[in-house]
């Protein structure tokens, strides 16, 4: 497996998190966001949205990082992302598209570049769009989470989908300056998880692009 991906990318990091948990083995082909090679037509090739993360596999290239984790799902179902009955899998999916699917593309980079280069915002305008964003999301995603009991993980004992989607989204919030104290739950959700070597080793800085002297404030 060779995963196209970009160290800063909330989806390629998701996706990073569900390989490590699966236990599978992949090659890094690092897409510099920034630097375009997005819109190369070599990666156009492979992926023609332009869009990071693609899972080139047994002759075939998967894209969208919650279609490929599904796919992992379906063909790697050890250990399982998500539970067995049907109304606890909604409920998971539902939390994890209310971040990849809500919070997530409102602060990707091509939309903050088009509010930058299109629209000419200034960069206080970018970070201070991409908190809003955020702080609405996370706050709906703690609020889904309140009348549940307390567990390690979002839904559960064993991390699930639903931590593959939170834990980039609040390293992206982090990016951001977005303050994360109105969100105890998800906090401790997160401590939890980076306690893992799945979570760990899948960070932004640890992804061998990372340049050494650490990311930018905006990511996408």
């Amino acid at each position: 497996m060779t995963l196209h991906g970009f160290f800063l990318s909330s989806a390629a990091h998701r996706l990073r998190i569900a390989l490590n948990l699966k236990g599978l083995a992949y090659d890094t082909a690092p897409v510099h966001l920034r630097r375009g090679d997005q819109r190369s037509e070599a990666y156009r090739a492979l992926n023609p949205q332009g869009l990071v993360p693609a899972l080139e596999v047994e002759g075939a290239v998967l894209t969208q990082s919650l279609a490929i984790i599904e796919w992992l799902e379906e063909t790697h179902p050890e250990p399982p992302l998500l539970p067995s009955d049907p109304l606890a899998r909604a409920r998971v999916r539902a939390f994890a598209e209310a971040i990849a699917c809500d919070i997530h593309p409102l602060q990707n980079l091509r939309v903050l570049r088009y509010l930058k280069k299109t629209l000419g915002q200034e960069q206080a305008g970018l970070d201070a769009w991409a908190r809003h964003w955020n702080a609405e999301g996370l706050a709906a995603c703690e609020a889904l989470l309140a009348g549940r009991p307390e567990t390690p993980y979002a839904f559960g004992d064993r991390p699930g989908l639903a931590d593959v989607c939170l834990v980039p989204q609040l390293t992206a919030a982090d990016r951001f300056g977005l303050d994360l104290a109105p969100y105890p739950r998800l906090r401790r959700i997160r401590a939890a998880c980076e306690a893992l070597a799945a979570f760990a080793d899948a960070v932004p800085a640890r992804q061998p692009d990372a340049p050494d002297a650490g990311a930018p404030a905006s990511g996408g």
